[in-house]
């Protein structure tokens, strides 16, 4: 697995929160029953579906093109149930009405279940010297298997005391059979102005 590259700012002295979701190559197509004119729009499945909260997905045929603009068109499910999706971004009380079949496709959420996750930063890559670590056996990272999400919090009480100008760093997540970098990026810090 190759590690996903996405540089930061740490604003000193504010918490910095970053939530991250883990998706398989695994594709996952559910039929749609009916999608709603309504405000937000609701999608509603023939069979269960298994999408979290806050997980990207696309809608495929059955009319209402607006939804599915281009191939590339991803929406965010706001809110779910067995066999409904909201995304609550769209209003689609003025698009064209939905008349048969299509889908709803999204890549099949990893399993947290098994997994811990740790992260270093350090000034560069080669440097003896760890500036702050993270883990989700000391609570900074949380892994949440219901809604597949990795959130690292850095507080505001230890941002506070970074004094780098710029620093790297790197996310691993590991089980008793698997260490797999998940992230690796460039930070840096913005000075505090508010203190």
């Amino acid at each position: 697995m190759q590690p996903a590259k996405i540089n930061y700012k740490i604003y000193q002295g504010s918490t910095f929160q970053q939530t991250f979701r883990w998706e398989s190559e695994t594709k996952v197509y559910v039929p749609i029953s009916a999608i709603a004119k309504s405000a937000p729009c609701v999608i509603t499945t023939t069979t269960p579906h298994s999408l979290p909260v806050g997980w990207r997905f696309k809608v495929a045929g059955g009319g209402m093109k607006e939804l599915y603009p281009t191939s590339d068109t991803y929406h965010i499910a706001t809110n779910t149930t067995s066999t409904n999706v909201t995304i609550n971004q769209v209003n689609s009380l003025a698009y064209t009405p939905y008349t048969s079949g299509g889908v709803i496709e999204y890549n099949q959420p990893i399993d947290l279940s098994t997994y811990s996750a740790r992260m270093q930063i350090r000034e560069s890559v080669d440097s003896p010297t760890v500036i702050y670590e993270a883990s989700t056996a000391i609570g900074q990272i949380s892994l949440d298997n219901t809604y597949k999400t990795i959130t690292i919090t850095i507080l505001g009480s230890v941002t506070q005391t970074f004094n780098f100008s710029t620093a790297v760093y790197s996310v691993e997540l590991f089980n008793m059979a698997n260490v797999l970098s998940f992230l690796v990026g460039n930070l840096t810090l913005v000075p505090e102005i508010t203190r």
